[in-house]
């Protein structure tokens, strides 16, 4: 047996890469844009044909509970059945087009949630287990950092999705996945006199990261201008410091975001590009109904994968950075590290880039 082959199979079976016949791409076969998305991502991951699946929704970001039941849950919980991909399917990636968000009811037992965290409870659905509405319902995988990923350890499936403003930035998320090694900096930025868990789980995860690596700034300024970068977690506009839109970072292929910020991912629109991040009341820096960061706009600016809530998620249940940084730097695919910093399922979050994307071994 050739040495390479010998080594790649003696490693530790968290951090062996998942092939590309467990994901299951969903194109919205009425968009033109989730269509090339689609055959972009499968051509580019060699996914194969028959894990395409192709539903026929609207197009609109936003979908009642009863379409999403129709539209987008049903057709693709078929198509795995008919298909026998219930058990082989590990991660589905989802396309812009493809609706982002259901609408509902708000807090803590609320419907409201995003498409992407409702559909990795289809894994659930399918067992004849149905998921029960409304409210979050607790993630089985949340902090299991020692366990790989596999039915039916985790009845549950992993849902990331491919968006950006433009198919020149979904593109660009791929390409760069496919380039992605371990190297480069983890820019942590706290918030100046808070005493939420927030400022806690940041420092953790900079505990957890090689000293020479990590980047943190404990002052009231918000870091910018940083090169190098493979990750970074911040409170996002919701550091009263944070005044520009854009950080100017130089981010590497493989790149990792989060932010503390409830409503990054309520819209994939591109703003014009006078539009800034500014004051809730103020009308000039209102888009997509807040003036808080957007998701897209790290993707823009070179971030291979990111997260972000559609509607308030309540701080204790977005990404735990001290968990996303450390699973990612120690090899996870982008899918896992996300997922097991996700407290919730049923909720607010979703995750931006390519399941399979992965850092390797430190």
């Amino acid at each position: 047996m050739p040495l390479r082959i010998f080594v790649l199979c003696f490693l530790p079976p968290i951090l062996c890469a998942q092939a590309p016949d467990t994901v299951l791409i969903v194109v919205n076969q009425s968009s033109a844009f989730s269509r090339k998305i689609g055959d972009y991502y499968a051509e580019r991951r060699r996914v194969p044909a028959v894990n395409i699946c192709r539903i026929t929704a609207t197009t609109d970001e936003e979908i009642s509970r009863d379409d999403f039941n129709k539209q987008v849950a049903l057709p693709i919980q078929n198509y795995l059945r008919a298909h026998h991909l219930t058990e082989q399917i590990l991660y589905i990636v989802t396309t812009a087009g493809v609706p982002l968000k259901v609408h509902g009811s708000g807090g803590l037992t609320g419907d409201a949630a995003s498409v992407d965290s409702e559909l990795t409870l289809l894994y659930f659905d399918l067992h004849d287990r149905s998921h029960a509405l409304p409210a979050g319902i607790a993630n089985p995988f949340f902090g299991k950092t020692r366990a790989p990923f596999r039915h039916p350890d985790f009845p549950i499936y992993l849902v990331t999705r491919l968006a950006g403003y433009d198919f020149e930035d979904v593109k660009a998320i791929v390409d760069r996945a496919l380039l992605a090694r371990s190297g480069g900096k983890f820019v942590i930025d706290l918030k100046a006199s808070d005493n939420t868990p927030g400022n806690r789980w940041l420092i953790e995860a900079a505990q957890q990261l090689p000293r020479d690596r990590v980047v943190l700034d404990r002052s009231a300024d918000v870091l910018e201008h940083e090169s190098d970068v493979i990750a970074y977690a911040s409170w996002g506009s919701n550091d009263p410091a944070r005044v520009h839109r854009h950080l100017d970072f130089h981010w590497l292929p493989g790149a990792i975001m989060t932010e503390y910020v409830s409503t990054n991912a309520r819209t994939f629109a591109r703003p014009p590009d006078s539009w800034n991040i500014g004051s809730w009341g103020d009308p000039k820096a209102d888009f997509g109904g807040s003036p808080q960061t957007l998701t897209a706009d790290y993707i823009h600016d070179g971030a291979t994968g990111a997260s972000g809530q559609v509607y308030e998620p309540y701080l204790q249940f977005t990404p735990r950075p001290n968990i996303l940084l450390p699973a990612y730097y120690r090899g996870r695919n982008l899918a896992e590290s996300y997922y097991l910093s996700i407290p919730l399922l049923s909720w607010m979050n979703i995750v931006i880039g390519d399941p399979l994307c992965t850092l390797g071994e430190p």
